[in-house]
C-alpha cells in the first residue's frame, strides 16, 4: 500500500499508532511497527527526558524499524522540559516526531537539522494549514469522534479528512474513528494518505494496560464515550465510567465549574492508576467512539493484516461493481 505517507516514513502500511499517554511504550510501538506500521512512543509518559532516551534505547531492542516519538505540549502551569525531550529524541537517533496540542512551530528548526520528518497532529483545517506553513512533513487530522482533545469546531471526520485533504498540499493522515480496514478505505477515498488508529491500539495483545481496560473497550458501544471539560472549552472524549460521569456533572452546576473543581477526579496519576489495576471506574480512559467498532483483542500484527485485507477487497469490489 504504497502512498507519500509510507514513503516518508519508510513503513510499509499507511496506518499510525497514536501517541498515547501511559500506553505509547515499547511494548506497543515495537510491535507496530514490526507489524508494517508506525509505533508510537509517548514522551511525557516517561518521567524525564533521560528515561524517554532509555525508552527510545529500549524500543530499538524490539523492532529494527522506524518508530517515532510524540511530544505534546499542553497549557499548564509548570510545563515540562519540553526542549531536553527534543534532545532525547535527537540524542536517540529517532526519525520521526509527532507534534501535537501547540502550534509545532517552535520544534521545526532544530528537528529539520536533525533529519526528523515531522507529523502535527491539529484538529481543524486552519491549524493543518498553519502546521505546514511551519514546514511540517505530514499532517494529522483528528475528526470529532477521537479519543483525547477534539479541539472545539465539533466536526466529524467525514467532512474533516475531505476539507483538509482539498486544501492541504502535504500528505494527510486521517485520524479519530477508525478501526478496520473500512475506515481505512474511507479515509483514502476522502483524500487522504494514511490512518492513525488510538483507542483500537489500545484494544490490542501487546498494548501495556491491564486486560479488564480492554474488555471494557470491548464492550463498550459507540454511545458510551463521554465529553468532558466543554464549560471549560478544552473538550476530551473519554470513556463512560463513573468517573467521567461525575465530572460532567460538577460541570453542569449552576454557577459554572472551574478546573480545581475537578482536578481531584481528573488527575493524571489517576488514569494511570486505574489502567495498571484494571479498574475502569478509577480513573478516566480515554476513548473515541470507535468503541463501538471493536470487538476483540488481536495481536498488531493480526490487526494491521485483517485492516488491509479488507481495505483492498472493499476498494477492489467496489471498482469492480462500479466497472460492471
Amino acid at each position: 500500500m504504497k502512498t507519500r505517507v509510507t514513503e516518508l516514513l519508510g513503513i510499509r502500511y499507511p496506518i499510525v499508532q497514536g501517541g498515547m499517554q501511559w500506553v505509547g511504550r515499547a511494548e506497543l510501538a515495537s510491535a507496530v511497527s514490526n507489524a508494517g506500521g508506525l509505533g508510537i512512543l509517548t514522551a511525557l509518559t516517561q518521567p524525564s527526558p533521560d528515561a524517554l532516551l532509555a525508552e527510545i534505547r529500549r524500543c530499538r531492542t524490539m523492532t529494527d524499524k522506524p518508530f517515532g516519538v510524540n511530544l505534546t505540549v499542553l497549557p499548564t502551569a509548570s510545563p515540562p522540559p519540553y526542549d531536553a525531550f527534543l534532545d532525547a529524541v535527537i540524542e536517540g537517533k529517532v526519525g520521526i516526531l509527532e507534534t501535537a496540542g501547540s502550534s509545532p512551530e517552535r520544534f521545526v528548526t532544530r528537528a529539520k537539522a536533525a533529519g526528523i520528518r515531522i507529523i502535527h497532529k491539529c484538529t481543524s483545517v486552519r491549524h493543518a494549514l498553519s502546521a505546514e506553513r511551519h514546514g511540517v512533513d505530514i499532517v494529522s487530522i483528528d475528526g470529532f469522534e477521537c479519543a483525547g482533545h477534539p479541539g472545539e469546531d465539533d466536526v466529524g471526520g467525514l467532512v474533516l479528512f475531505a476539507a483538509a485533504a482539498s486544501k492541504v498540499k502535504v500528505p494527510l493522515i486521517a485520524s479519530g474513528g477508525i478501526a478496520d480496514g473500512r475506515g481505512l478505505a474511507a479515509a483514502l477515498v476522502l483524500g487522504a494518505e494514511g490512518v492513525n488508529m488510538g483507542t483500537r491500539f489500545c484494544a490490542t495483545r501487546e498494548a501495556p494496560i491491564h486486560e479488564n481496560i480492554k474488555q471494557a473497550l470491548v464492550r463498550a458501544s459507540e454511545r458510551d464515550t463521554k465529553l468532558i471539560f466543554r464549560t471549560l472549552r478544552n473538550t476530551g472524549r473519554v470513556l463512560k465510567n463513573a468517573v467521567s460521569e461525575e465530572v460532567v456533572q460538577i460541570e453542569m452546576r449552576p454557577g459554572g465549574c472551574e478546573f480545581k473543581d475537578i482536578h481531584h477526579l481528573v488527575a493524571g496519576a489517576r488514569g494511570r492508576a486505574g489502567l495498571e489495576s484494571g479498574d475502569p471506574d478509577a480513573g478516566l480512559v480515554w476513548a473515541s467512539q470507535v468503541v463501538g467498532l471493536i470487538d476483540d483483542i488481536p495481536t498488531c500484527e493480526e490487526l494491521l493484516a485483517r485492516m488491509v485485507s479488507q481495505c483492498t477487497e472493499i476498494l477492489r469490489k467496489r471498482t469492480a461493481e462500479m466497472d460492471d
